[in-house]
């Protein structure tokens, strides 16, 4: 009997100390039956101590208490049990590396958790309350799960309470918003990543105070984070930064130097500027890339063992070598304006006179002569640096947002003769300047009360005879000149010629009796030269109307030649035979000769051609159908050729496509195409109104559209486009889009941009065409989708659903494109299956994997292992643009920086535009210059409005011409 007790009680003391507590036992076998294979798992099909003797084989006790759980890496799959959080005494959890599934369990009420694995698997939600009550947690790695994949998650303020937090991982978990403050109070926290997400806003200044090593924030989905790197110089901890593949901005800040762990730093893809700081090029990094920015200067000797700083604005590329003088000034200026990108992206090289210096115009010798800058938001101070530019003769600075002192240094520029400050925030004092400049300070309310060390002198602005030879466009006298006339402080001159303004006062060091004398003088001078000019003006009209007379008219032909070359505007302007009888009806035409020669030809100026009908009737063969190149869903577009061989496409409205409005759209229609000039959209030639005809002629582009060679090519037997030429016409288009976005003097939306309106000339350099032509689409049933201004397929999803429009709906649409060129697959396919029909949303499925996206290229392409970097550089752009929440679409100026870096590295030898009838007698990079200047013209017109009662009225309600800045 004792020995049964005795073997009694050995029993109970091994079923208290042996056993497993029931519940924990009860959530581990909810565990194994919830598994697909648990049989990877190794445990007893009907065992029921997992704690052991023996325990089960990945789990861990302590006392009858699961501890932790370790099944990393065994391919398990099936969800996890929703009561987890009950194994109260739970510290170690590692079930990363499976394929977990469903919704991740709330881990709330384990406070003795301290290391949770839960990366790489594929739960699909996280709930609110995840984190909460987490006291004791140290390493929490979430990666690579999709959580709540359509509408995203933002981080829970109860994570705040994890103080003890020393590592926080999520990539590629779908965070959405901004990285929140309470970071920066864990004082243990050591690496945060979170690439692969689609955070925005800036870095929290909180993040000062930590002893961070490892920060990733790279790789943010839609418009990234964004705001200035400051914050980090202040991290002395640091050892590993990736910001690469967002939106930071402002400069590399001086303190990154004193980061003496910091052995990684990419910044790539970002929208940096500024010169690199010196510290940072002594750091001894591992890794350094800088490349895909907006970093200006010179390349400094950098200390790293790899370092990479491609597709920059640098002016040498050889480390060490220092910019050229007037570089080096302009950069200086550049500098007190904070960089803005406009410029920043543009002043690339070592060169002003050429590439494109936005705003820079120069002498016939390569040095800087104009600087206009007008009217562009531009914020700072005015630089010291100007006084090094020697030969600069004007300085147009108006109506932007500067401040501080006019730096005394500029006194010293002894050429300069404009110097317009108007509508700014100047403070006194003044400087004195010499007697030839002129001096426009309007609009300073701060200069205008504080008054200047030197009293106004009469105002004379220069003649267009101090503009340089060779200036590439920019204006040698402002409008501004002629149109206000200066006043008090408001302008000043000290040119000691004549000026038909009277004196605003007298020279401060003069007597009156000195004063009495040079006002006789003025007045006797300014006579003299009245009279000279009006007997030249008489000369010059005899000699026009001589000229007149003897020109030879060709009725109704039109050739193209550029503007000479020698005078400020170097653009293209269209010359035509024939323009006495529109002169005769408008009064816009006028007239001159060109300087190459042309002396049979007329300029017009100010106004685009009035075609008759019968010279377009004959140009088509009297709209022949062998002649037809197109139609759209208002009518035929057909190709023509006038008598001196110059190429037409002529688009025919057919008269059912005239609804009651189309009276008023068609002449609004053609004042906004009147105003919109670009090199990468179809020019507008002109029109033909003629009883129920309505017409309109555009420049013809004998390659057609894209879309024949993406997807039609082998039927019209023609060669399929190789990837070079394909990231050009991407660039060429996204570059039309950013002009009408955010470069012309107004904001336009396409509104239907597919490869069908993107047409190719003879070098396969591509123009958008039907811009806002979809409006004239009139009120019946078949043309809905034309007047709905897109095409399915290529509509953005929230202006499908609401109608409403904005330029990230041409940003979609551009995306769309990008696909195609990348797939050869059209749009939207109905023979396609279903999950494959619409591309965007077949595109949305393979673009992360890099393996599928090479096998879903245009076969066509034929793509060799060097072009896979660009393939996947226009891969993400596509996906970027074509994002569902338009606000996590980037803008076209983020596309057209992407894309010059990726055409750069192909480095295209075609690179002008070709035109027919264009006769391209001057060098190249005068001719790139010119279009550049065009550009900027477009972008200083600033107070053009576009409205139907810009244009003449005709006794039919139609314009007879109309304003355009180069008649192309």
């Amino acid at each position: 009997m004792d020995m049964e007790v005795v073997v009694l009680l050995i029993f109970v003391v091994g079923v208290v100390v042996g056993f497993t507590n029931p519940n924990d036992f009860k959530i581990l076998n909810d565990f194994r039956n919830g598994l697909e294979n648990s049989d990877l798992l190794g445990w007893p099909v009907e065992g029921n101590d997992p704690c052991g003797p023996p325990a089960w084989s990945h789990v861990f006790c302590s006392n009858g208490r699961v501890t932790q759980i370790q099944v990393q890496g065994l391919g398990l799959k099936g969800p996890l049990p929703q009561n987890l959080n009950q194994l109260e005494k739970l510290q170690n959890v590692g079930f990363q590396k499976n394929r977990f599934n469903g919704m991740l369990p709330s881990f709330s009420g384990l406070s003795n958790l301290q290391y949770a694995y839960l990366d790489f698997n594929d739960f699909d939600t996280i709930p609110s309350n995840f984190f909460r009550g987490l006291s004791n947690v140290r390493v929490l790695a979430l990666d690579y799960n999709p959580f709540n994949k359509s509408s995203g998650w933002t981080i829970p303020s109860d994570l705040a309470d994890s103080t003890q937090l020393m590592n926080f991982s999520c990539s590629g978990c779908n965070i959405v918003g901004r990285i929140p403050d309470f970071f920066g109070k864990f004082a243990s926290l050591s690496s945060l990543r979170l690439p692969r997400n689609k955070l925005t806003g800036e870095i929290p200044l909180s993040f000062r105070d930590i002893v961070l090593k490892v920060l990733w924030l790279n790789d943010q989905d839609g418009s990234g984070m964004t705001g200035t790197i400051d914050v980090i110089g202040r991290m002395v901890g640091l050892t590993n930064v990736w910001l690469h593949g967002n939106q930071f901005t402002g400069q590399i800040p001086d303190s990154i130097g004193s980061l003496t762990s910091l052995k990684e730093l990419n910044l790539n893809k970002n929208r940096f500027v500024g010169l690199i700081p010196q510290g940072l090029a002594n750091l001894n990094l591992q890794l350094l890339d800088l490349n895909n920015n907006m970093f200006l200067g010179p390349v400094p000797k950098f200390k790293a063992a790899k370092v990479s700083y491609s597709s920059n604005s640098f002016c040498p590329s050889a480390p060490g070598a220092q910019c050229a003088p007037e570089v080096t000034a302009l950069l200086g200026f550049l500098r007190d304006l904070n960089y803005p990108e406009k410029l920043a992206s543009q002043w690339t090289g070592n060169d002003p006179c050429s590439g494109p210096w936005w705003g820079i115009s120069c002498t016939s010798k390569n040095q800087v002569s104009v600087i206009n800058l007008q009217n562009l938001g531009l914020n700072g101070t005015l630089s010291p640096s100007l006084a090094d530019l020697s030969s600069v003769l004007e300085i147009h600075l108006e109506g932007n947002n500067l401040h501080g002192t006019v730096p005394e240094n500029l006194t010293l520029l002894k050429s300069l003769r404009l110097l317009n400050l108007r509508g700014n925030n100047f403070e006194p004092p003044l400087p004195e300047f010499h007697d030839g400049l002129k001096v426009i300070i309007d609009g300073n309310a701060k200069l205008a009360a504080g008054g200047s060390n030197q009293s106004p002198t009469p105002a004379a602005g220069p003649s267009q005879a101090s503009s340089p030879n060779g200036s590439s466009g920019s204006p040698s006298s402002n409008p501004s000149l002629g149109n206000h006339p200066p006043s008090g402080n408001s302008a000043r001159s000290a040119s000691k010629g004549s000026s038909s303004e009277a004196p605003a006062a007298v020279n401060k060091e003069a007597n009156s009796h000195d004063s009495g004398k040079s006002r006789t003088a003025t007045i006797a001078a300014a006579v003299a030269c009245s009279s000279v000019f009006s007997l030249l003006a008489v000369l010059l009209g005899v000699y026009c109307r001589r000229k007149r007379k003897k020109t030879k008219k060709a009725p109704g032909g039109v050739g193209i030649h550029p503007k000479e070359s020698s005078g400020s505007g170097s653009m293209m302007k269209i010359a035509t035979g024939d323009i006495s009888a529109w002169g005769a009806q408008n009064g816009s035409g006028t007239r001159s000769s060109t300087a190459d020669g042309l002396d049979g030809d007329q300029l017009i100026d100010s106004g685009n051609l009035a075609f008759s009908l019968q010279v377009l009737q004959k140009a088509t063969s009297n709209f022949a159908q062998e002649n037809e190149i197109g139609r759209g869903g208002f009518g035929v577009v057909y190709k023509g050729e006038l008598d001196d061989g110059v190429k037409l496409a002529v688009k025919r409205m057919e008269a059912g496509a005239i609804g009651n409005k189309a009276l008023n759209e068609f002449q609004a229609e053609i004042a906004v195409l009147s105003k919109v000039r670009h090199r990468h959209l179809v020019s507008l030639l002109g029109y033909s109104v003629e009883g129920n005809e309505r017409l309109l002629v555009y420049e013809y582009m004998p390659q057609g559209a894209l879309s024949r060679h993406l997807f039609r090519w082998k039927s019209l037997n023609l060669e399929p486009l190789p990837w070079t030429k394909r990231l050009i016409i991407a660039l060429d288009v996204a570059r039309a889009m950013e002009y009408l976005h955010s470069l012309a003097h107004q904001s336009f939306i396409h509104r239907d941009l597919k490869s069908a309106n993107i047409l190719l000339d003879d070098d396969f350099r591509a123009k958008v065409s039907d811009f806002g032509l979809v409006k004239l689409a009139p009120d019946t049933e078949r043309s809905v989708a034309t007047k709905l201004a897109g095409t399915f397929g290529y509509l953005a999803p929230e202006y499908a659903v609401t109608g409403k429009v904005t330029t990230k709906v041409d940003v979609f649409s551009f995306g769309v494109v990008l696909m195609e060129l990348l797939t050869g697959l059209v749009a939207l396919d109905e023979r396609r299956s279903e999950e494959n029909r619409y591309l965007a949303e077949w595109f949305w499925q393979i673009n992360p994997n890099r393996q599928r996206l090479i096998s879903s290229i245009d076969p066509a392409l034929d793509a060799k292992e060097d072009n896979y970097e660009s393939i996947y550089a226009i891969a993400e752009l596509a996906g970027h643009c074509t994002a569902r929440d338009p606000n996590h679409r980037p803008d076209m100026g983020h596309a057209v920086n992407v894309l010059v870096k990726l055409v750069e590295m192909w480095k295209p030898h075609e690179d002008t535009d070709q035109f027919s009838g264009i006769n391209l007698m001057l060098p190249l990079p005068q001719l790139l210059k010119g279009w550049q200047e065009e550009a900027k013209m477009q972008d200083f017109s600033g107070s053009s409005q576009v409205s139907e009662g810009s244009i003449p009225a005709k006794p039919s309600g139609f314009a007879d011409s109309f304003t355009s800045s180069d008649a192309r």
